[in-house]
């Protein structure tokens, strides 16, 4: 990690270049005339490289990464002040200096994201929510889409680009709220080495290596390593492991063709953790997280969480001249996710007698597929309108296989997933505690792979086209459209419903337009109306939003955005502001009628403003910060089933008026340092999250929370230094996720870092 560079040796060398002249006078007396000039002006010469050598590399107060950067998006056709879309891109040197670990970690830089909770068809993994809408299946590397449920490291990432609200003419299908985007580390012109060893608290230990040689003038190689092993800070029995790898080579990079090989593979060995239960249901009753925070309700005995992803990425482009390029990106991709996790059941009354079930939630599935993507960039003109246009094709193909586990008690009687504690559970392990739960129990049931399994294959093909007008230095016009043709098959066999087989197959079209102000040279003020499209089937591959007889002949949910934002720059461009007020409305929602069938006749609606500010404000001074305010409503929610005794009744509208799940009304996130003196740079933070429904019902609820963070950066020389991190300084014990009827998830505890890094 670079932070600051030496102070410049420029007295030193005058020093040493008068001493120089001096003995070199001193020496001519036996030297002809010519000679000893000759030997002055080559040893001037060696000291003029050795001064621009240190000058270079000992450059004062200033970092090699700011929190400023451009996007590396190939789908912006402007740069980023005159793209009419909000964005917020956490940069490397951001990520570096919060001390962030995984993608997670890096996202709770960003207001307007919460987090989701594992179980109900959602496997544990990364569950980001953009603007009140699930973003699950919106994540991308490099602007090809990631599938397949994982908990994403960041050892090989660059840069973090968070595109917000409906942008389907972008991604395909999905991104209601917004789309990740990350970049990765590829080969560079210049040869570094970078070491990092952390200690913190908790047992944390984690190793990585950032290496990169040119082969040749025009052949580049880079290798990420990266190993981690802790405990979870206030989490009682739970642990982290893992280890990746990522090798890339590049291949011309200032020639007309060039190309690129990258290979990722990470695997994880993890203790999954679904946090703590919820109060006991009933009409009208505002549930709440109760038991222990520090405790642990899973086994140590039967838990655990196994996942790997191998992905092989080969990536081409060719300048047919100096305004038109193409380019062709194939990726390969493998994932396997196995676990058993304990789900803090809060069904049949048994918290509110003092104890819980432990109910085994499971997943042990394989996602296989593949993705290609061919594209042009084209800069020309018609007139005296200037137009830069990206335009391509896309086909995806992924094939998701899961095969629960079954679980029985040790005289081999089906273990129940939602039961009642007796004696006998609690003495097999299958129940525990509200108040003193113990992880270290026995377990004496057993498992084995389930009867039932789902196949699901997911086949895409679409085209897209986005062109920038640049009518004059005032006025430009964005247009993009893409169309996407969906098609998903699930399969498999249901122990109540024997073998079947799904389909639903969607074609659509997603539309972006904005119009774009320059009032000044460094500012814009934009409008922009943007759509996307949630067909059935669209999460499947993170194993949720399976298709199933009630939602396989069902359209695909419409969303809409309409914005208006400014964007500034300031101070040289070094200090970067943005703004903007915006309104999602999801139509065509799938919600059930009086009938208890599923139907597209929902509606949600969500407004809200942003505020950002990111970069340098002095030379010394860095900050990146934003606000998000959401006013979410459940417009239409259908009919709701309730069930107050044994009989099933159907309210219609139960929900309307209600917030939207996930959806905070305030969150904020601010980060800064100051760097005191050339070897010293301080830090410190906070993020603060309103308190928020799990559910449409607005019945279980988790509070608001602010958490606070520090860091302290020593440069002991230009090839070392040393970084303290304090996150969550306070130690608040506050809830990241929730789940509506049975959990909320505890955030980890204070966690302190200590990280040595040596640069070569």
């Amino acid at each position: 990690m670079s932070r600051i560079n030496e102070r410049p040796a420029t007295k030193p060398c005058v020093l040493a270049s008068a001493l120089g002249v001096v003995t070199a006078v001193t020496a001519v007396g036996g030297l002809r005339a010519e000679e000893a000039a000759q030997k002055e002006t080559a040893r001037k010469d060696a000291e003029k490289k050795e001064v621009l050598s240190l000058e270079a590399d000992s450059v004062i107060g200033q970092r090699e990464d700011d929190y400023k950067v451009e996007s590396a998006s190939k789908k912006f056709t402007a740069p980023l002040r005159e793209t009419p879309k909000s964005v917020t891109i956490i940069s490397q040197q951001v990520i570096e200096d919060t001390g962030s670990l995984t993608l997670v970690d890096a996202l709770r830089t960003t207001s307007g994201i919460t987090f989701g909770a594992g179980e109900g068809g959602n496997p544990a993994g990364d569950r980001p929510i953009i603007r009140g809408f699930n973003a699950e299946s919106d994540t991308f590397i490099d602007g090809l889409r990631d599938v397949a449920s994982q908990t994403r490291e960041i050892f090989n990432i660059e840069q973090i680009e968070v595109s917000k609200g409906p942008g389907s003419a972008y991604t395909g299908a999905g991104s209601t709220g917004g789309s990740i985007n990350m970049i990765t580390k590829t080969a560079k012109r210049n040869d570094f080495l970078d070491l990092s060893q952390t200690f913190g608290s908790d047992q944390t230990r984690r190793s990585t290596l950032d290496f990169n040689r040119m082969l040749t003038d025009q052949v580049g190689f880079r290798l990420n390593l990266m190993k981690h092993d802790a405990n979870i800070a206030g989490r009682e029995g739970v642990d982290v492991s893992r280890w990746g790898v990522a090798p890339s080579i590049t291949f011309g990079f200032d020639t007309p063709t060039r190309a690129t090989f990258s290979y990722y593979h990470l695997e994880a060995d993890d203790m999954p953790d679904y946090g703590i239960p919820l109060s006991p249901s009933g009409i009208g009753v505002k549930r709440r997280p109760v038991g222990d925070k520090d405790a642990f309700y899973g086994l140590t005995s039967r838990d655990y969480r196994e996942s790997s992803t191998d992905s092989g990425t080969f990536r081409i482009e060719h300048d047919l001249n100096e305004n038109v390029t193409i380019s062709n990106t194939f990726r390969q991709v493998r994932t396997t996710l196995d676990y058993i996790a304990t789900n803090p059941d809060d069904t049949r009354g048994n918290v509110s007698r003092g104890l819980v079930w432990r109910s085994p939630k499971s997943r042990n599935s394989t996602s296989e597929g593949w993705v290609n993507q061919t594209d042009f960039q084209a800069k020309f003109s018609t007139g005296s309108i200037e137009h830069t246009m990206v335009g391509g094709i896309e086909i995806t193909d992924q094939d998701v296989h899961n095969r629960p586990y079954a679980f029985y008690t040790a005289s081999g009687a089906a273990i129940s997933t939602t039961s009642s504690c007796n004696a006998a559970s609690q003495s097999s392990g299958n129940c525990t505690s509200l108040g003193n739960p113990s992880y270290k129990d026995d377990w004496t049931g057993s498992y084995k792979d389930g009867l039932a399994y789902t196949d699901t294959d997911t086949q895409t093909k679409s085209a897209y086209l986005f062109d920038t007008l640049k009518f004059n230095d005032k006025w430009s016009l964005n247009l993009g459209l893409r169309y996407d043709d969906f098609e998903t098959t699930s399969s498999g066999y249901s122990t109540t419903a024997g073998n079947f087989k799904y389909e639903n197959n969607n074609n659509f079209w997603s539309h972006q337009l904005g119009v774009v102000f320059n009032p000044l040279p460094n500012g814009s003020i934009y409008v922009a109306w943007s759509t996307s499209r949630n067909p059935v089937g669209e999460t499947s591959g993170e194993g949720a939003d399976s298709i199933a007889t009630a939602t396989q002949d069902l359209e695909p949910e419409r969303n809409r955005n309409l914005e208006l934002g400014t964007k500034w720059e300031f101070f040289d461009g070094r200090l970067a502001l943005d703004s903007a007020i915006f309104k999602t409305k999801k139509s065509n929602a799938r919600v059930t009628d009086e009938d208890g069938r599923t139907q597209n006749m929902g509606e949600v609606e969500i407004k809200g403003f942003e505020l950002g500010v990111n970069g340098r404000i002095t030379p010394e001074w860095q900050v990146f910060a934003n606000y998000t305010y959401l006013d979410s409503e459940i417009v239409n929610g259908g009919v709701v089933d309730i069930d107050p005794s044994s009989a099933v009744v159907r309210v219609d509208g139960a929900n309307d008026g209600n917030e939207n799940p996930s959806t905070p009304e305030n969150s904020f996130s601010f980060w800064s340092t100051y760097q005191l003196f050339p070897f010293l740079s301080i830090g410190g933070g906070a993020n603060y999250v309103d308190s928020r429904y799990g559910d449409a019902a607005n019945t279980a609820r988790v509070s608001s929370y602010w958490r606070y963070d520090a860091m302290a950066n020593l440069k002991v020389s230009k090839s070392l230094d040393l970084q303290l991190n304090v996150q969550n300084l306070t130690d608040k014990r506050y809830f990241d996720q929730i789940y509506p009827t049975h959990m909320a998830h505890v955030a980890p505890g204070r966690t302190v870092l200590l990280a040595t890094n040596f640069h070569f």
